[in-house]
């Protein structure tokens, strides 16, 4: 178990027909951090979807003649996930297109619904047959059937966020209109911007808005459905304020690029606060501070700045390493691979290492080690969040306790397992500090959470019961 990317949601609305495929596809290349399994797009054709989805990362899904082969068109989403509830298959990969008896769809997910379970399992007494193990089909479904029986497409997503809990960022495309939404909570990021020429884009982040050359015009608020058309564009805010305020804090932590910013918090910024609070908890003498890349470095300045111990780059990352790598019979060490300790910087050194978090402990481990193969006389890690104690049901890919290093040990231990000299978590107390507010969720950590705790959840929770299925045991 370790900590993953989210997935990246991504829209595209214009008043005249271009090239929107290429524009998804540079979206894509910026959020390429928050998900590395599959990738895809789909574009509007004048009411005819045209759709290219592959597992992979974005550069090897599309092609440069893949991309051609997209119309022009006014609109399009496209999608690049991390699967926190659904296997790595091709048939998870997003967006999803539904053609349904008022039209057709198309919709892009971030997030995770904590009652999946109960909603499939309803739709499936109802006769729905489903086609992937992905929860962003329950939420077609929904929104699908809600359709049938009101007026318009938006109509059926505000009726299908009454029935939605947990966490959701959406793009949804119909036929004529574009539309994205965010649950009550605002547990995952969506915003908003507009380039020169007037076109419209809607991504989980604000760095894919500036990578296409669009101006950041606000975040979409938490429970706000937004409509782009010919008719202009509509705000629904039905649902807004009828939850409390809970952003996931490790989009600060770790999810989100730094150039982004959430909510009005510059990501850097909060990294830099978690690091200068680090240094205040938790002093040492040391000689160099450093951080692992690549969320781990704004962390280390702030310690930098508060402690005066001189910030340095201790460790490089391979540029090259995407998602895998050739490592056949398994005989390297994978930490081996993706990082190098600068020797120059660390050797007859007191090093203070700050990383984004601990799990299962193996990778700290082995980056420990690193640094004292290189010749550092002390280790001294810091972490810039508190540990994990908690199951996640919003879209961190932590189901269980039963690898949480943290629910089993000791700081102490966890210290020594991991070779380090010293060892000092993020008070949860002081998230806050990182954040700018309190209206964030960080149930991952102090085990309150939001909404009401599925009584089973998991990544594979539906392939597990298809395989029963399959298995004749029902």
């Amino acid at each position: 178990m370790s900590i993953h990317e989210e997935c990246g949601v991504f829209g595209i609305y214009s008043e005249t027909p271009i090239d929107v495929a290429t524009i998804c596809y540079y979206g894509l290349y910026a959020l390429q951090h928050r998900g590395q399994e599959s990738c895809g797009i789909v574009v509007n054709d004048d009411g005819v979807f045209v759709s290219h989805k592959d597992l992979g990362l974005v550069n090897e899904v599309f092609t440069e003649s893949e991309l051609h082969s997209f119309p022009k068109s006014i609109m399009a989403v496209a999608h690049t996930r991390y699967g926190t509830t659904g296997n790595t298959i091709r048939v998870n990969c997003q967006p999803i297109e539904v053609n349904h008896q008022k039209g057709r769809m198309a919709i892009a997910h971030n997030g995770n619904l904590s009652n999946a379970a109960k909603l499939r399992s309803s739709l499936e007494m109802s006769g729905a047959i489903f086609h992937t193990s992905s929860d962003t089909e329950t939420i077609a479904y929904i929104v699908t059937k809600e359709r049938l029986s009101v007026p318009t497409i938006e109509d059926a997503l505000s009726r299908a966020m009454d029935t939605l809990e947990g966490a959701y960022s959406l793009v949804l495309m119909s036929s004529t209109k574009l539309i994205c939404a965010r649950d009550p909570y605002g547990f995952r990021p969506l915003c908003y911007g507009q380039t020169k020429d007037g076109i419209y884009i809607v991504a989980s982040e604000s760095c894919a808005l500036h990578a296409v050359g669009a101006t950041f015009i606000r975040d979409i608020e938490p429970g706000e459905i937004l409509i782009f058309s010919q008719d202009g564009i509509v705000s629904r805010k039905e649902h807004c304020q009828t939850k409390p305020k809970k952003l996931c804090v490790f989009e600060y932590i770790y999810f989100a690029r730094p150039d982004s910013i959430i909510d009005g918090r510059p990501v850097q910024v909060a990294r830099i606060n978690a690091g200068k609070v680090l240094a205040r908890e938790y002093p040492v003498e040391a000689d160099i501070v450093i951080g692992a890349p690549d969320s781990g470095l704004d962390a280390a300045l702030g310690y930098s700045l508060v402690s005066g111990i001189p910030y340095g780059i201790g460790l490089i990352k391979n540029k090259y390493i995407g998602r895998t790598f050739i490592d056949p019979g398994n005989r390297v060490d994978h930490v081996k691979i993706k990082l190098s300790a600068v020797e120059s910087a660390v050797k007859g050194k007191r090093v203070v290492l700050i990383d984004d978090s601990i799990v299962r402990g193996t990778t700290s481990a082995r980056i420990v080690s690193l640094l004292r193969e290189a010749g550092a006389t002390e280790v001294h890690m810091r972490v810039s969040a508190p540990p994990f104690l908690h199951p996640c049901f919003y879209g961190t890919d932590i189901d269980s306790q039963d690898n949480l290093i943290a629910c089993h040990h000791s700081i102490a231990e966890i210290a020594e397992m991991i070779g380090a000299d010293s060892l000092g978590f993020l008070p949860v107390e002081c998230l806050d500090e990182l954040a700018g507010s309190d209206k964030y969720c960080c149930a991952c950590f102090d085990g309150h959470y939001p909404t009401t705790v599925p009584s089973d959840i998991g990544k594979n929770l539906f392939e597990q019961k298809l395989r029963t299925i399959n298995g004749g045991d029902v």
